[in-house]
């Protein structure tokens, strides 16, 4: 039976860090009070010169080099972004022509911080639908240092900037993704929210004055929404292929919050180690956070042949997301947080 495998994984941080010293200085807070919330230390933001695209393409490159694609191979390129470069073209479209992937369908999925794993699942369902595409590179990106405001400490100090991508392919082994999982709520969705910029409210020069460009969430309904639901796909997913958590090497969650997945891990009773994080040097890079704490959990030599990972995501809209699999090689070269 035909499969969708991960062939590589790929992932760019900007060089610039922000502490959380620096911004709790900033806010007031102090920078340990951040620690104790978030567990954050640290975060990276992109510099005036880069776009999403930009950090897209830089980890796209690393994907292609890490599975031994040429990007002329691919057949699909997909960006998982709900900040893109501008809103027409698609991102998808710029990074299609930063590597020179001229044989590519390019397109954005948003699903804000499940974007990766709504990206994954649509490029494993092409593959399988169509004999004639092969090979789909898939990215999660996002710089949400633009859209946030640094005053207000409940957003603030969450976010970080950074991208993340796997190559995908076809296999007719026992390994690749076994299973998947979407799911939304979107009576929730004013939650989270850029409340200006579209065309319910354009922009304007009142939008500007209002602060409605920036990022809004409210904190404790996602918390506990988020707390509810991501145990829940994980043991769907585990359900759905007959499968227990004692058959699961690695856990990679979405990136939110250290605190929380620190509840996470105490939900599910994970054994010590199974929980791949990057929260402390990242924090929540959106949906370029489970691509980043993939790739350098490959990077770093903790994923290895035959070992069963499981993907789950969280974000606004509300959407969250699942997918298991069996991962098909080592990798084992050390990664810097770079």
């Amino acid at each position: 039976m035909m499969k969708t495998v991960v062939l590589g994984t790929g992932s760019y941080l900007p060089p610039t860090v922000l502490t959380s010293t620096e911004l709790g200085d900033r806010l007031g807070t102090g920078g340990q009070w951040i620690v104790d919330k978030t567990h954050i230390r640290e975060r990276r933001v992109a510099d005036g010169s880069e776009a999403t695209s930009d950090l897209a393409t830089a980890a796209a490159r690393r994907a292609l080099q890490s599975s031994g694609t040429s990007p002329d191979e691919l057949d699909l390129v997909i960006v998982a972004t709900s900040t893109p470069d501008q809103p027409i073209p698609a991102t998808a479209a710029l990074v299609q022509a930063n590597i020179s992937a001229d044989r590519a369908a390019a397109f954005d999925v948003d699903a804000v911080c499940s974007g990766f794993v709504y990206a994954l699942v649509v490029a494993h369902g092409m593959l399988l639908a169509d004999d004639s595409c092969r090979k789909a590179l898939v990215i999660g990106a996002d710089i949400y240092s633009r859209i946030l405001d640094y005053d207000d400490r409940r957003t603030a100090v969450l976010f970080g900037d950074g991208a993340g991508a796997v190559v995908l392919g076809k296999t007719n082994a026992d390994r690749g993704i076994h299973t998947t999982l979407l799911g939304c709520d979107g009576k929730r969705a004013d939650l989270v929210q850029v409340p200006a910029g579209g065309s319910r409210r354009p922009a304007s020069p009142q939008t500007l004055a209002d602060g409605l460009h920036y990022f809004k969430m409210i904190g404790r309904p996602v918390r506990e929404l988020a707390g509810q639901v991501m145990p829940e796909v994980v043991e769907q997913l585990l359900k759905r292929a007959g499968l227990t958590l004692d058959d699961v090497q690695h856990l990679v969650p979405h990136q939110a919050n250290g605190v929380m997945l620190a509840e996470l891990d105490s939900a599910l009773g994970l054994a010590p180690g199974v929980m791949c994080r990057t929260v402390e040097h990242f924090g929540n890079t959106g949906a370029a956070s489970v691509p980043i704490t993939l790739d350098h959990a490959v990077r770093g030599g903790q994923i290895g042949e035959d070992d069963r990972v499981v993907l789950v995501t969280f974000g606004g809209g509300m959407s969250w997301g699942g997918a298991l699999l069996t991962w098909a090689y080592t990798h084992g070269e050390e990664t810097s947080h770079d």
